[in-house]
């Protein structure tokens, strides 16, 4: 079974793919940028407020689908500047307290309409 989450509470996708898809105990969740989903704009140039977005539309879309962030068992993040690490992480830890996920960062040459700070996720219930 696969179901596509759509949810108005987060952007919609820049390109040919879905926000996540569900398979019935697992949600893969599209990489999320900074986007104001009223507006489709980044929320702003500064990297935190872009990485608080990105949680944000996280979330979102987490939850249209019947999840929690508790959920999350793997995020991947993609940064336009690795020296973002730190202040990015101070941003994650607000949105997974305990029991982090697993997760890589990574440090990318360029992120689509010029984010600073990209995140996927995979959720099991």
């Amino acid at each position: 079974m696969k179901k596509i989450i759509d949810t108005p509470h987060a952007p919609k996708a820049v390109g040919p793919y879905s926000q996540a898809v569900d398979t019935g105990n697992m949600l893969f969740v599209s990489g999320q940028l900074g986007i104001d989903p009223a507006t489709g704009s980044l929320v702003s140039e500064e990297t935190t407020a872009q990485a608080e977005q990105v949680l944000k539309n996280v979330r979102a879309i987490v939850e249209a689908a019947g999840y929690v962030m508790d959920n999350v068992v793997k995020a991947t993040v993609f940064l336009a500047d690795i020296e973002d690490f730190v202040a990015v992480n101070r941003i994650y830890k607000t949105y997974f307290t305990t029991d982090y996920p697993a997760r890589a960062a990574y440090e990318v040459g360029a992120l689509p309409l010029g984010g600073k700070v990209e995140i996927e996720v995979i959720a099991v219930k």
